[in-house]
């Protein structure tokens, strides 16, 4: 397969949506982590995955994690036969996530940075000093077909590294920017933004994510040449409230008022 950084795709239906569930299953695994195949495990994931499909999700997002704290491996592959769009897997540099990807053959992958005692993502991965350690995983897994986006903090430098690493998008990491106030701060914002032109004007797709709700979604949006957006824990939480369906039509309305 050909490596390097084509041209973004052009995006015919607006600013997508990637769904992340992996705090369906982290509900999931609250009671059953010790019952894994126990016919009552509750909330489903495949269940999940179609409720945000039928209502216009355009991906589905999972984390597997070297800890399994949430996501199994049964789960990766079960969506992989199951979901009707595509399948986003999340995963850290491992050569034990790295042959399941392999295998399973998602549609995307975004190589995150991992810590075992973080609670979640906490940042970008450093590609400029791991640009040499990355460069084997990227091309490993668009051998296989598979399309690779590297989650990367709003730095040039680092953006700059992604291209060079031979990966096809960025994800950049808004969570400095959701952190500094309700509806984002203008700080952050303006670092993202000058990301998102450098990764654009690298060939580079430019998605986002972490942090994203509907509170500062529309300030985001002042974000050019975005193509996905990536939202998790967000949905599912206002999910409780009023259902997984619900939020993610909620935020889709939201989105759809984005001009690039």
């Amino acid at each position: 397969m050909k490596r390097g950084n084509p041209t973004p795709e052009k995006m015919s239906q607006g600013l997508k949506l990637g769904v992340n569930i992996d705090h369906v299953a982290t509900l999931r695994q609250a009671r059953y982590a010790t019952m894994p195949d126990a016919p009552n495990a509750e909330p489903s994931l495949l269940e999940a995955a179609r409720e945000v499909e039928s209502v216009g999700a355009d991906s589905i997002t999972v984390h597997l994690r070297a800890d399994r704290r949430h996501i199994q491996d049964r789960d990766v592959y079960a969506l992989r036969e199951s979901i009707a769009t595509k399948l986003n897997l999340e995963m850290g540099n491992t050569a034990e996530i790295l042959e399941i990807a392999v295998n399973v053959k998602p549609d995307f992958v975004c190589l995150v940075p991992e810590n075992r005692q973080e609670i979640t993502t906490e940042g970008g991965l450093d590609v400029v000093t791991h640009l040499e350690a990355l460069k084997p995983t990227v091309a490993r897994l668009q051998d296989a077909g598979v399309r690779v986006s590297l989650f990367v903090d709003p730095v040039e430098d680092q953006v700059a590294a992604a291209a060079q690493c031979g990966a096809e998008m960025i994800e950049i990491h808004t969570g400095a920017f959701a952190n500094a106030a309700p509806e984002g701060g203008e700080a952050e914002l303006k670092e993202i933004v000058r990301a998102a032109k450098a990764a654009h004007s690298a060939g580079l797709q430019v998605n986002a994510g972490h942090g994203i709700t509907m509170k500062n979604l529309l300030n985001l949006l002042t974000t050019p040449h975005l193509a996905e957006l990536n939202v998790g824990h967000h949905l599912v939480s206002r999910g409780v409230m009023v259902g997984l369906g619900k939020a993610v039509s909620e935020m889709l309305a939201l989105m759809a008022l984005y001009r690039a």
